[in-house]
């Protein structure tokens, strides 16, 4: 399509039209910090002819699809987390063998070598914390959202028991 050709003629794709939107809505949207009703955006849905059930299912999936972007954003900072306690291990130990090898023998020597293989170690450590994409990403979130959902469960029934018990 030209930018030339008459408004009669003009057709669009639905991803097109979703793309156009959200640039519409975005060049609006001057005041960054505006939030829509429910009332606002039942309005704006029934002028593009969507119905309401539909735009309830869609807000349900964007509310699920939100809970895993917040999920995924907990154990990112619980992977970082660990990785910084990692790698202050491996600077307080490795500090420790160099001080003793300049103590033991007036220079460095084997401390070298084990400070280049835990070094490489903590490279691959630190490859895999910051990989957010890929099998491997996804089978440790996986795992991790299946502990951390088992604690969670684990708590509430617990809770629930003492709560009993204290009555």
């Amino acid at each position: 399509m030209t930018a030339f050709e008459p408004q009669g003629i003009r057709s669009y794709s639905q991803e097109e039209v979703q793309q156009i939107l959200h640039l519409a809505i975005a060049r609006q949207a001057a005041d960054p910090d505006r939030e829509f009703s429910y009332k606002e955006l039942l309005e704006i849905a029934a002028e593009l002819e969507i119905p309401p059930d539909s735009l309830q299912l869609a807000e349900r999936d964007w509310l699920v699809q939100q809970s895993e972007v917040q999920q995924r954003q907990v154990f990112n900072a619980y992977r970082r987390g660990r990785f910084k306690k990692r790698v202050g291990k491996y600077v307080i130990i490795n500090a420790f063998l160099m001080l003793v090898d300049l103590m033991a023998g007036g220079g460095l020597a084997w401390s070298l070598y084990i400070l280049l293989f835990s070094g490489l170690s903590s490279g691959l450590d630190a490859w895999n914390t910051f990989q957010t994409k890929g099998e491997e990403y996804e089978t440790a979130f996986q795992n991790w959202h299946r502990k951390h959902q088992i604690k969670k469960t684990i708590n509430t029934v617990v809770n629930k028991w003492f709560r009993a018990f204290q009555m």
